[in-house]
């Protein structure tokens, strides 16, 4: 049941454009341990020996095999009631994050999901403080942006965390079209 999760999650954020071949990751915690993506994994075809168990505060066995980014998803877990991390690039809203301080949705949907997606500065910040920073944001917003990297969604599924992703993009991708077209993002109509 776990994989077919991964498995389909995965397949979207993939067939979206949402994550290149191996780029990206995702997990889940039960309990005391958490599943995430190996090292590498293309997330549009994922099999069992792409997951990786490991503690929320230890490591075990396999974890030199996890996601590099394992550390922000065990920081994540250890502060937040979260379930489940999706964290993608997709195209729009890391072009975005490049020229913006924080994405404001202009559509429908993505005023009722976000009133803004804040983009943290991924330079400034150091390795420990950048997993306090992204942990901090998640507790008050459902996905945040890192300047020009990608973004981390946090929910109680991995569905729910995925859905707040692609919101992101389909917000940022009509921003973008906006900007295109000389509109000026605030302005209401």
């Amino acid at each position: 049941m776990i994989l077919s999760q991964f498995q389909e999650v995965g397949r979207n954020l993939f067939t979206q454009g949402l994550v290149s071949s191996q780029s990206g990751n995702l997990s889940i915690r039960l309990g005391e341990c958490l599943f995430i993506t190996h090292r590498g994994t293309m997330l549009g075809s994922i099999e069992e020996g792409d997951l990786v168990q490991t503690g929320i505060t230890k490591n075990g066995r396999s974890t030199p095999l996890a996601s590099s980014e394992l550390p922000v998803h065990r920081s994540i877990y250890q502060h937040t009631s979260a379930l489940s991390i999706v964290h993608a690039h997709p195209p729009y809203a890391v072009a975005l994050s490049f020229v913006e301080e924080e994405i404001i949705p202009r559509d429908m949907e993505g005023k009722l999901l976000f009133s803004r997606v804040p983009v943290l500065d991924k330079e400034v910040l150091k390795a420990n403080e950048l997993c306090r920073e992204i942990t901090e944001a998640l507790k008050q917003h459902k996905v945040v942006l890192l300047r020009g990297h990608g973004s981390f969604a946090a929910g109680q599924l991995l569905e729910e965390a995925c859905y707040y992703t692609t919101a992101l993009e389909y917000s940022c991708r009509l921003l973008y079209l906006l900007k295109g077209l000389g509109v000026n993002a605030g302005q209401n109509f």
